[in-house]
Formats: C-alpha cells, structure tokens, sequence
C-alpha cells in the first residue's frame, strides 16, 4: 500500500476499519468455520448412512490437512502472481463449490478428494485474508491487534452457522435418502452469500488503496507461515525452538481430535439434538470471544509459557467429555476448548515476534506451520482408529487430552532467546 493510499484511508474514521475487517472475517468463517470444522457436525449422520468407520471418517480429516498444507506451501506464490485479493475470492468460490459438490458424493475416494481440495482452498482463503487484515490494521496502527482479531474471530462466526444450519436442515429434510446432501447444499450456499459479501468488502478496500501494495515482513509472515527463510540457518532455528516445535506439533494432534469427533461421540451417547446444538454454538460464540482473552499473557512472555498454559487448557477441556455425561461439564468443554484453540496458533506467533528479528519472521513461522501440519495429518486418523477399538472415542480423546499435556510440558521447557 502506498503512503498515499495509507493517508487516503487513514484519514477514515476507525469504524471503516472495523467494518472491513469483518467483511475479510467472512473469509475466515468459510475457511475453517465452515470447510473445514463443519464436517464434525455432519459426521453422525453420514457415518450411520454411509457405514464409515470411525478410522476412515478421521482419515477424511487427515486428507484435508494434508490439502491445507498444501495450499499454505502454495499461496505465497499465488498472491505474488495475482495477488491476496483475488487468491482470497477465487478461494472462497472453490470452497462454495466444494461444499455443494458434497451434497451428491457418496464413494469414499470421491470425499478423500473432496477433503483434501477443501483443505488447499481454506489454507488459500486464510492465509490471503489476514494478510489483508493486516494490512487493515497498518491503516489504523494502534488498533492493528483489534483488525487481526475480528477477522480470526470470524472461525467463530462460521462455527456458529454451522451449528445452527445443520441440525434445522436435517430436521426439515427428515428421512429422504442421504439427507445429510442437504445440509451440505446449505452450507454451500452460506459460503456463497459470504462470497458475495467478500467480493463487495474487496472492492472497497480496492478502492482506497488498502488492497495494493507488497506484502511486508509483518503481514506475510503472520499469516501465511511460509515465504523465504531469513538469514537464520534452518538447523539452528529448529534447534533453538525445538520445544516449542514440539509442543505445537503434539497441539495440531490433539485439537484436531475433539474438532472431529467431540459432536459424534455426544450423538453416540445419545445426547438431545437440541442440547449438540448448544454445545456447538457456544464452542463458536466462545471463539468469537477469544480474540482478546489471552493478549496480555502473549504480550507478557517471550519464552513458551504461553503455548504451555493453552495447551494445558485444552486438554483439560478434551479429557472432560471422556471422563463425564455432566451436562454442565460438557458445556464447560466447550466453552473453555473454544476460548483457547486459536489463542495457541497466535502463541506461537508471538513467540517468533518476540525473538526474532523482522526479517527472520517468515522462517520461524514457516517452521511452526510445517509441524503444526504434520500433527493434524496424523491426529484424526489416529484417534478414528483408537474410537474402533474397545474403549470407543472416550478413549480417543483421552489420547488427544495426553498428547496436548505433552505438548504443554515440552513447550514449558522453551526459554526466550538472546537479543
């Protein structure tokens, strides 16, 4: 963005920054919220009908991180060549898309592929929409952590939407054969309005300047976790954050765990559809919230005590639903799972900012993206396995609980870097 544009813009009152960054925030609920978390709700019914075991439905969830790798490893390039703007609308067209082409899949192949394309696209759409965020946030410097935290505050939204949609549809539908399809279509056209409502939230930032200019270090680095890798050597900089690597990476196996089968294992138990939903919406709202919980504990620490604590809350929230039918338990889970999960991405974040320099950025954050990655690959499957076995999905969040207690403890032993 030129300084020109930046004086055009910042001479806007703050609620057009407001406005604009939960116009991009539309882009997130579609992304994660919706792509890729919705599945969890959908999961029940298309398990009973399409006779799925619970390995092959975590499976579904593993192919779609392999894809959200993928397209985190990708859209660096493909924002230099066309730009975040239109990565992040051709992202969310795909995603519309997809998701209506799930209404009519049935083979197992077909779904592995519908999964592992929603994950490219999410990983398009959320990458490109908070470098636009950030950009938001440039025009208003003080208020920078406010645009960042609506637009990721967006998951939240589509979280809640799903919530919502899913069960009405499936009420309404009733017994027609894979009426599951139709909630699918729901979702799909969710997605489209959302589209619709980006393209218009891109124009006017196209029109006073926001969306041009080269991405910075700040910008590119926070959101993508790829690009180049600085003048810190790879070894060294695993080597000097190999706790905190570890600690991330054992997060991305066990959140991706309870996202996939926390609402299955409630149906199993039989739980009302009325009270799923609940849990579900609240999990979103409490999303929504958490943008600003955890900042002072970011700002305050440089070393992983951070990542430490959330981690450590998570897994109090994962185990909860494995040790209890409490009602008023179950909904704790909820509420303290969603307040948390994405706090601990902005963890690791923070981490990098305040250790290295501007310019190393990009490699460190590319680090904790790979690793972060190769949890969620192997997380789903793993826990879809274990919910086979005798002790059901209870103990599949048991192992997801552990491995993020794991996670705390090894990030616990990450020290803050010499200046």
């Amino acid at each position: 963005m030129s300084h020109a544009s930046a004086r055009t813009a910042s001479s806007l009152p703050l609620w057009h920054g407001v406005w604009w960054a939960c116009g991009l925030a539309l882009g997130a609920a579609v992304s994660l919220g919706i792509t890729r978390f919705a599945y969890g709700v959908l999961l029940p019914p298309m398990r009973a009908d399409l006779g799925w075991s619970y390995l092959l439905a975590g499976a579904m969830n593993t192919a779609n991180a392999v894809g959200y790798l993928v397209g985190a490893m990708s859209v660096p390039a493909l924002m230099r060549r066309w730009g975040p703007s239109a990565v992040l609308l051709a992202g969310s067209v795909g995603a519309s898309l997809l998701m209506a082409a799930g209404g009519s899949l049935t083979s197992e192949v077909a779904w592995l592929m519908q999964r592992a394309l929603a994950g490219v696209v999410s990983a398009w759409m959320f990458v490109a929409g908070g470098l636009l965020a950030a950009r938001v946030g440039n025009v208003w410097p003080r208020h920078a952590g406010l645009m960042l935290g609506l637009y990721y505050g967006g998951v939240g939204g589509g979280i809640v939407v799903s919530a919502l949609m899913v069960p009405a549809l499936l009420a309404w539908v009733g017994q027609r054969p894979h009426a599951w399809g139709w909630a699918w279509w729901g979702l799909a056209l969710a997605c489209t309005v959302a589209t619709v409502g980006l393209a218009a939230t891109l124009r006017a930032l196209a029109i006073q300047g926001v969306t041009r200019g080269a991405a910075t270090a700040t910008s590119t680095s926070d959101v993508a976790g790829s690009g180049g890798q600085g003048r810190m050597g790879v070894v060294p900089l695993l080597r000097a954050f190999a706790p905190s690597l570890l600690g991330y990476a054992l997060f991305g196996v066990g959140y991706i765990g309870y996202m996939t089968f926390v609402i299955a294992l409630l149906r199993d138990r039989g739980t009302p559809a009325g009270e799923i939903t609940l849990f579900y919406a609240l999990l979103g709202a409490a999303v929504l919230a958490s943008s600003r919980l955890w900042a002072g504990l970011l700002d305050r620490h440089r070393d992983g005590q951070p990542l430490a604590r959330l981690n450590a809350l998570l897994g109090l929230a994962t185990v909860l639903p494995a040790l209890t039918h409490a009602w008023p338990a179950l909904l704790a889970s909820g509420l303290l799972f969603g307040s948390v999960f994405l706090s601990v991405v902005a963890s690791t974040t923070a981490l990098v900012r305040h250790n290295l320099p501007p310019e190393r950025w990009a490699a460190g954050i590319s680090a904790f993206t790979v690793v972060f990655a190769v949890g969620q690959i192997v997380g789903p499957s793993v826990v879809g396995w274990i919910g086979d076995g005798p002790g059901g999905l209870e103990r599949g969040l048991v192992f997801s609980a552990l491995a993020l207690w794991l996670g705390a403890l090894a990030a616990w032993r990450q020290r803050a870097l010499t200046p």
